[in-house]
């Protein structure tokens, strides 16, 4: 896919790696997996993390030229970051994360300063800031930001890459917060939060005054809160073939059409509809085109 120059500006900071699913590997890491949707659907999308010297780091460079995401991505003396993943009978992943990678020493680099100046919006995760080296990284460039760039913030729990600590860092630099239902009752446990979902996500958008917080329910549905309300769409059913990136992919194309100018519930709509077709498609980077959705 070519470049679209005049489209927002969007760059995902965090792991680039390759997902090893049982049908072969996939480009993938959840931040750089925002940026391909976005892409796809008429942003131009950046990359900023760090990948190995290594054959994979070559090739997985390549799958983001091919896609035509621009990107600063480092290439240091640390293997390229790859995670087995394994499917139930319903195609919902399980993720067994190599540690120690390039993305864990995301270097701070004026290539990638420069693409946060100018950005419209940055998705960033908790995942890459398993390591102080890339979490210092991550909360400069998010410093860098324009003020009015929507800071998108998928907490994104994997394994016991996190704690109390790391998450309120981290969403205390974000306007935009996504969650799940199951990481929703992890976050109540680890932060002491009382009441039910609904209360939970309003005291959450005003604690870190939010812009929007996103909550979904894999195939049940998904929400929307701002101040103006609250969105609720129910998933769409489909044959799923598995739900590697889904969640990226509703990111990607809801910070995509907020951007361009859709109000809240269009947004969410566009994002529950480019996610439901993910789940149809193998990986995190299906091929779709911009008009099947827009």
């Amino acid at each position: 896919m070519a470049k679209i120059k005049e489209g927002p500006k969007v760059v995902g900071i965090g792991e680039l790696l390759w997902d090893m699913l049982p049908e072969g590997k996939r480009a993938g890491g959840a931040p750089i997996n925002f940026v391909y949707h976005a892409a796809r659907l008429g942003a131009r999308g950046c990359a900023v993390s760090a990948v190995g010297g290594d054959t994979l780091g070559g090739e997985i460079l390549a799958e983001l030229a091919k896609n035509g995401i621009e990107h600063c991505i480092a290439r240091l003396d640390y293997p390229t970051g790859t995670v087995l993943v394994k499917l139930d009978d319903k195609g919902v992943p399980s993720y067994d994360i190599t540690e120690n990678v390039a993305w864990d020493h995301i270097p701070l680099t004026q290539e990638a300063l420069a693409a946060v100046a100018e950005a419209e919006a940055i998705c960033y995760g908790t995942l890459a800031s398993r390591s102080e080296e890339s979490a210092k990284s991550v909360i400069e460039l998010l410093s860098r930001c324009p003020k009015e760039a929507l800071r998108f913030y998928d907490i994104n729990l994997r394994g016991n890459y996190y704690n109390a600590e790391l998450i309120n860092r981290l969403l205390g630099q974000a306007n935009i917060f996504k969650i799940n239902d199951e990481e929703l009752v992890t976050l109540k446990q680890k932060f002491g939060i009382k009441g039910d979902k609904g209360q939970v996500c309003r005291a959450l958008l005003k604690e870190y005054n939010l812009r929007y917080l996103i909550l979904t329910a894999g195939a049940k549905y998904s929400e929307v809160y701002w101040h103006g309300g609250v969105s609720r769409v129910d998933t769409p059913q489909v044959k799923v073939v598995d739900t590697v990136g889904a969640g990226d992919s509703f990111s990607g194309a809801f910070v995509y059409g907020i951007l361009s100018g859709m109000n809240v519930e269009q947004a969410h709509k566009l994002a529950v509809e480019v996610s439901a077709y993910v789940c149809t498609r193998s990986g995190a980077w299906p091929k779709y085109e911009r008009k099947q959705f827009l």
